[in-house]
């Protein structure tokens, strides 16, 4: 139990905070505390200064305005409490990262693990049922799960869950960090945790070391510019510099955390003897082949839990096109067709990036080089390598 401060002096505040925060752990949350209402400072200071130096990359979410994702008051005049709890997506899935399975499955791409299930839903149905105890003792309640509303990290840090590790993931002690992170801002006046949880990383940088494409600057500072899993998400052209180390990820990257000692040892102690999850576990793979050629609304019905920017399934085209020339095999009839279909297709964004697929997959006759949209020849005129 999170020891917890009660400047009143009174007990029943005490008491009340205890049972509710018993109850999100009945509800189902694995961590839960609280934090004051009050800015948080250091959550703002970070952004601004991160935005200063173009740090976000266009990122918006909690830096579209930190005036706002920094003061729970912003969503909640009356605040006086946040209560934030941690939903777990841990499992034994010890060989998730193991590349030789994107040869294993035909033209199978890797999606992050906070995304195998819709662990936010989980996550808003027990926080939902913690506010609605709130609400019946006369308080007022705003739950918030991925919502731009709150830097929930920041929360979570606040009340004593964990400390923020050199990835800049919430690490939670004796747990790592595979949680999704959700609050409840309340008018209720609840007692606070006493002191964050010191830092536990020590001198340990593996993180820093085995990120793909060397996004994390400073200990817990991400360049977003060079991060795969915002650059998979942000609209417009993938960036070159990247699209190589992008592998055969098609949503999210999961590199800094997979190699991050607390959160390898809870996976180890998670899994005991349970057989490990197959790497054709379906919730881990998705097909390049049924992304490149299903309509919109059945991508939207698939993946409609992920992130699409402006809900245009374009993006994830992009992206497996991007796929389509890391891990395909040029002498493949279906990834020749692809090719073929694509770089027709009547999307110029679309046909800039089968262009690099092709050229990448020694394809090249298959390319027009008389193109006339600017996109395709900015593509043409830098073809990579062969791979």
């Amino acid at each position: 139990m999170v020891q917890l401060a009660d400047e009143s002096g009174s007990t029943d505040k005490a008491n009340y905070t205890n049972q509710i925060l018993s109850l999100g752990r009945q509800a189902g949350l694995d961590h839960v505390g609280v934090a004051s209402a009050a800015v948080l400072v250091r959550a703002r200071q970070a952004i601004n200064e991160r935005k200063s130096q173009d740090l976000h990359n266009q990122m918006q979410f909690t830096y579209r305005n930190p005036e706002r994702s920094t003061d729970p008051t912003k969503t909640l005049p009356s605040a006086k409490s946040v209560i934030v709890g941690a939903f777990s997506y841990s499992s034994s899935s010890s060989n998730y990262s193991d590349q030789s399975s994107a040869t294993e499955i035909d033209l199978s791409a890797r999606v992050a693990k906070y995304v195998w299930s819709d662990y936010y839903a989980q996550l808003r149905e027990s926080l939902g049922a913690v506010a609605q105890k709130l609400k019946s003792d006369g308080h007022r309640a705003v739950v918030l799960a991925d919502d731009n509303a709150i830097v929930d990290r920041e929360v979570a840090y606040q009340a004593g869950l964990g400390w923020f590790g050199k990835n800049s993931n919430l690490l939670i002690s004796g747990a790592g960090s595979y949680f999704v992170l959700g609050c409840i801002i309340t008018s209720a006046d609840l007692a606070v945790a006493t002191q964050p949880v010191e830092d536990g990383c020590g001198a340990c940088r593996r993180c820093i070391d085995n990120c793909p494409t060397e996004a994390i600057v400073a200990p817990g500072v991400i360049d977003a510019n060079k991060c795969l899993a915002w650059l998979l998400q942000k609209p417009g052209v993938f960036d070159r510099n990247f699209r190589v180390a992008l592998g055969d990820r098609i949503y999210g990257c999961d590199d800094c955390q997979e190699v991050c000692p607390p959160t390898v040892r809870f996976e180890k102690k998670s899994a005991g003897s349970n057989v490990t999850i197959s790497s054709k576990e379906p919730k881990a793979w998705v097909s390049v082949a049924k992304i490149l050629t299903s309509d919109d609304a059945s991508l939207l019905a698939e993946f409609g839990v992920w992130y699409i920017a402006d809900r245009d399934p374009k993006w994830l085209r992009r992206n497996a096109l991007i796929i389509l020339g890391n891990i395909g095999d040029a002498s493949n009839g279906t990834v020749i067709d692809l090719m073929k279909r694509y770089l027709r297709h009547p999307d110029a964004m679309l046909r800039a990036h089968a262009v690099w697929a092709a050229a990448r997959l020694g394809l090249n006759y298959l390319i027009d080089k008389n193109e006339v949209d600017e996109l395709v020849q900015a593509e043409l005129a830098v073809l990579p390598s062969v791979k």
